[in-house]
């Protein structure tokens, strides 16, 4: 965590890029984190870091009120970006080398036999029961109610326009006459 050193253009760079979406450090306020970035910029910062310039004029306005600002001031390293290692003298840390511990597993070990013949017999049983399953072919099924406008309607004439529509992959299936009410009845197809 920390900027670095922020008497760099890399650590101030650092600080703008931070302060981009920030107006504080902590807070909606300045706080004494504030205070404790701001007294380690040695100077103001050149105008093309445009952020770290406003928070740095802004925090330069409170000279006289540093003092009562809220919060704590603790030390430096812990301000700033997680991914960022402070290089600074005073906020130097050890830090261990990371790769020593493998999460996931490596591929640099070897298996052993019986492991290589379990996974292999595995692999062989999956095979078998995917080749055992038959391919599914998916076809939609509609169901399309054809209604008349009023009990006269000739429905043998209707069922034969509905039949004579023809589209590519139509095909029509059964039908079948289903009453609604009141001598009304409609067709039912498949499709």
């Amino acid at each position: 965590m920390g900027f670095g050193d922020l008497k760099t253009t890399a650590g101030l760079q650092v600080l703008n890029d931070y302060l981009a979406d920030k107006s504080y450090f902590e807070g909606y306020v300045p706080s004494q984190a504030d205070v404790a970035v701001f007294e380690a910029i040695s100077s103001p910062p050149p105008s093309d870091l445009c952020h770290a310039l406003r928070w740095y004029n802004h925090i330069r306005s409170y000279e006289k009120e540093k003092a009562s600002l809220p919060g704590v001031k603790i030390a430096l390293c812990k301000y700033g970006p997680a991914d960022v290692e402070d290089t600074t003298a005073s906020g130097a840390t050890d830090s261990k080398d990371d790769n020593d511990i493998d999460l996931f597993g490596s591929d640099d070990e070897e298996e052993s036999e019986e492991a290589k013949k379990l996974r292999e017999e595995r692999l062989a049983q999956y095979e078998s029961k995917k080749a055992k399953k038959l391919a599914l072919v998916a076809k939609p099924s509609i169901l399309i109610d054809v209604k008349p406008w009023d009990d006269e309607t000739d429905m043998a004439k209707l069922e034969e326009c509905v039949r004579s529509i023809q589209a590519d992959g139509l095909f029509w299936g059964s039908s079948k006459l289903v009453s609604v009410g009141y001598g009304i009845k409609n067709y039912r197809y498949s499709v």
